[in-house]
């Protein structure tokens, strides 16, 4: 094993350092181009990522810290352990997973993994069906600022979040024989009472002052942006150095094999290229296919959201780059929730209601006209993390008045 491990090793080092060389080449030959590919990229991250994911990273390094994560988890273990295999504090990741964006639930499953909260398959499994786009990206900027259609971009939201949690009750088989897991004992006490004991253990094992808590929450925050920002940026010049030296135009060839049987045109496959590396630029060249049906645009730009690109992946390999968890499952499942979300848009697409809804006119949407600016995405993005927080607190209270109601109805 420890040859094979060696061997696997030096191959990745044989591959990686050429690439790194001819990189560095291309950047020298083409000085222009990689210099506007990274202005592209910085202002991506400065005007979308950004202000999107700020409030949910603070917020979370806030809520793991005073405990609020372990007290919820355990109000919510009777709905996470039976739905997706998973212990109550993984509710916590799919909450803030679901209503922000790549990559910040990676962020917090490594979290949850270094707190011993979760096991490592518990971990992998969960990594895998939390990472989605964000809804504000999806309803904002894709379906308001690409294609200029808000309805639309309800419908891939509505894609994506569907594919994303069939592959999260499938993946509840993955592993089930774990050695790490111990069976918790089925008990039938108070249980805001213990939620509030964990939350009571976890404040006394770390008694920081606010604003020290404060204070290292902001700067891990920002620490992880500027990560991401990176990756935003390196990949948008590998983008536009592929583009350049014809690399994008085998990956759009190789992908033209695959996806002829399925009727896509060369505008598509072109954009899918492009979104194998970003998300981002993928479905803005789909928006901009010219004479490509709306049915493969919508499912072209829901397998690049679910594929979610060679960006993010390496993102969330940084991310739990300190853990013991690894990317295979992760990566197979996004090729997976890249076909399953392009098989139900062309479900969705082949039923008459929808078609209907979407041949309506919209109503005139507030911003549609502009583009979205800094402040406001900040502003969307702080209420999404508010109402998503206030959702999730009201979800364990009525599992623990629905719990309360059981016993006593029992004892009677």
């Amino acid at each position: 094993m420890h040859i094979k491990q060696k061997k696997s090793r030096f191959t990745a080092i044989s591959i990686i350092i050429p690439a790194i060389i001819f990189l560095i080449f291309c950047m020298v030959i083409y000085p222009k181009d990689v210099f506007d590919a990274s202005k592209t990229g910085i202002s991506a991250w400065w005007n979308i990522v950004f202000p999107a994911l700020l409030p949910f990273f603070i917020s979370s390094e806030l809520l793991m810290n005073y405990g609020v994560v372990q007290f919820m988890g355990v109000l919510l273990e009777p709905v996470m352990r039976p739905v997706f295999n998973l212990p109550g504090a993984a509710s916590f990741v799919m909450a803030v997973g679901y209503s922000s964006g790549f990559p910040i639930s990676a962020s917090l499953t490594a979290r949850l993994r270094k707190d011993r909260l979760c096991t490592k398959f518990e971990a992998e499994r969960l990594m895998c069906f939390t990472n989605n786009a964000s809804p504000l990206f999806m309803l904002v900027a894709v379906g308001v600022g690409m294609f200029g259609n808000p309805r639309l971009g309800v419908i891939i939201a509505l894609v994506h979040y569907a594919a994303n949690l069939m592959l999260g009750l499938l993946l509840r088989f993955y592993q089930t024989n774990d050695p790490e897991f111990i069976p918790r004992i089925e008990r039938k006490d108070n249980i805001l009472r213990r939620a509030f004991l964990e939350m009571h253990t976890v404040t006394q094992t770390n008694p920081l002052h606010f604003g020290k808590v404060l204070g290292s929450a902001i700067s891990s925050s920002i620490n992880k942006l500027l990560l991401i920002g990176g990756f935003v940026i390196i990949f948008s010049v590998i983008i536009r150095v592929t583009a350049l030296t014809g690399i994008m135009s085998l990956i759009t060839a190789t992908l033209g094999i695959v996806l002829k049987p399925f009727g896509f045109s060369n505008a598509a496959v072109s954009a899918l290229g492009q979104g194998f590396f970003e998300m981002t630029l993928g479905t803005k060249a789909v928006s901009e296919a010219v004479s490509v049906p709306l049915l493969h645009k919508a499912a072209a730009a829901s397998i690049i959201l679910g594929w979610s690109g060679l960006s993010v992946l390496a993102q969330v390999a940084a991310m739990i780059g300190e853990t013991d968890l690894q990317m295979k499952l992760f990566v197979i499942s996004r090729v997976f929730h890249g076909c399953l979300a392009g098989v139900i848009c062309f479900i969705m697409f082949s039923l008459k209601p929808v078609l209907t809804w979407l041949a309506e006119p919209a109503a005139v949407m507030l911003y549609s006209g502009h583009p979205v600016s800094w402040w406001f995405s900040l502003c969307l993005s702080c209420r999404l993390c508010l109402y998503t927080l206030t959702i999730w607190f009201f979800t364990a209270m009525l599992i623990y008045i629905f719990r309360t109601f059981s016993i006593f109805r029992m004892h009677i």
